[in-house]
C-alpha cells in the first residue's frame, strides 16, 4: 500500500495588490504669507520714491511698510518692526538716498526668490517603485509599480514605456485609459487597476503573455505633487507545477515527475527528507518533449531506488521560476489493482 500526499506550489504567482498609506497635503500657508510680504515690499519701493523726488511724508511710508509686514498696530508701534536702515530712511525727509534704494531693492529680490522658492515646493520628484516580476507565456501577468498616493485621480497620469517600442505600452489619465498613442503589439492586452490608482497602484495587467513581450519598461507617474519614474526587467518564459507519483510501469520502486510547460530547457534536482544533501542525479533520468507550438517543453524525471517512510522533492527551475512538487511514500510499492 502506497499513501501519496503533495503540496502545493513554493510560491504564490497571484495578483499583487497595494495599498500604501495616504500622505498629508502641503500646506500653502507660507506661500500665502510670502505673497503680503512682497505686496509691502513693493508699496515701500512706491512710497520712498526711488524713482521720484524728496519730500515724501513720513507716516506714509511708515504705514505702507507696516502693513506690508502684516502689522495692525499704531505706526509708532509699528515702527521696530522695520529693518533699521528702512526706519532710517523713514525717518529722513529729503528723499531716497541711493544707499537705501539699493537696500530695498535688494529686499525686494531677495522676497521674489523666496515667492519662487516657495511655488516650486509644491512640484517635485516623487517616489515611483517597481517590482520585478516574470510572465507566463500565453497567460495574464502583472507589472508591479507604485507611487506616493494623490486622492486628486484627474491629476494622476500613469504611462507604461517598453525600450524599444515605438508608441505607449498603456497610459491611464484624467480617470480613464487613453489608448491613443499606444504600440500596435499591445492594443487590447493591457489594464490598470484604476479603482487603486488614489492609493498608489500603477501596476499594469498584461494579458496573453508573448515572448517577445521581456524588456526593459519604465513606469512614469505625474501627479499634482510632482512626477517621477522607475524601469523594471520583465522576464518571460513558460513553467508549470511539477506533479509527482508512483510509477507503476517502471520495474522498480520508482517516482515520476512531470510538468507541462517549462521554457527556456530547465533543471531538475530531486531531494529527499531523510538523506538530506544526498545527489540523487545518478539514480535518476530527466527527458525533454518539445510541445506542439515548437516553444515550451514537458519535462518528466524518474526517480529509481526510493525507500519507504520517506518524503521527496523533485525541483525543477530555470531563470524565469522555480517549482516544487512533493510526494510522501508509506508502505510497500505493490500496484494498485
Amino acid at each position: 500500500m502506497v499513501t501519496v500526499k503533495r503540496t502545493g506550489p513554493s510560491e504564490d504567482t497571484g495578483q499583487l495588490l497595494y495599498t500604501p498609506v495616504l500622505k498629508i497635503i502641503q500646506s500653502k500657508a507660507t506661500i500665502i504669507s510670502i505673497i503680503f510680504i512682497l505686496a509691502g515690499a513693493i508699496a515701500l519701493i512706491i512710497g520712498f520714491g526711488i524713482s521720484g523726488g524728496p519730500g515724501l511724508a513720513v507716516r506714509p511710508q511708515l504705514s505702507g511698510a507696516c502693513r506690508g509686514l502684516g502689522c495692525r498696530e499704531p505706526a509708532a508701534l509699528c515702527r521696530n518692526r522695520l529693518p533699521p536702515r528702512l526706519t532710517r530712511h523713514i525717518q529722513t525727509r529729503e528723499g531716497t538716498t541711493e544707499e537705501d534704494s539699493v537696500n530695498v531693492t535688494a529686499l525686494l529680490g531677495n522676497l521674489v526668490a523666496a515667492a519662487s522658492a516657495g511655488g516650486a515646493a509644491g512640484r517635485h520628484s516623487i517616489t515611483v517603485s517597481t517590482l520585478t516580476s516574470a510572465g507566463n507565456i500565453g497567460e495574464d501577468g502583472i507589472l508591479s509599480c507604485t507611487f506616493e498616493p494623490d486622492i486628486k485621480l484627474s491629476d494622476i497620469v500613469i504611462q507604461w514605456l517598453k525600450e524599444g517600442a515605438l508608441g505607449l505600452v498603456h497610459e491611464f489619465k484624467e480617470g480613464k485609459d487613453d489608448l491613443s498613442e499606444q504600440d500596435a503589439m499591445f492594443r487590447g492586452r493591457t489594464a490598470v487597476f484604476a479603482d487603486q490608482v488614489v492609493v498608489g497602484n500603477a501596476s499594469l495587467r498584461l494579458k496573453n503573455v508573448q515572448l517577445t513581450d521581456a524588456g526593459t519598461y519604465k513606469c512614469h507617474i505625474i501627479t499634482s505633487r510632482g512626477k517621477g519614474n522607475a524601469n523594471l526587467e520583465y522576464k518571460t518564459g513558460a513553467f508549470s507545477m511539477p506533479e509527482v507519483n508512483v510509477d507503476y510501469n517502471a520495474s522498480s520502486e520508482s517516482l515520476r515527475c512531470e510538468a507541462p510547460r517549462w521554457f527556456p530547457q530547465p533543471t531538475v534536482v530531486w531531494a529527499s527528507q531523510v538523506d538530506q544533501g544526498a545527489n540523487f542525479s545518478e539514480v535518476s533520468n530527466t527527458s525533454f518533449e518539445l510541445n506542439s507550438e515548437n516553444v515550451t517543453m514537458k519535462v518528466v524525471s524518474v526517480l529509481y531506488n526510493v525507500t519507504i517512510n520517506n518524503t521527496y522533492s523533485c525541483m525543477i527551475e530555470n531563470d524565469i521560476a522555480k517549482a516544487t512538487g512533493d510526494i510522501k511514500v508509506t508502505g510497500g510499492f505493490l500496484p494498485t489493482p
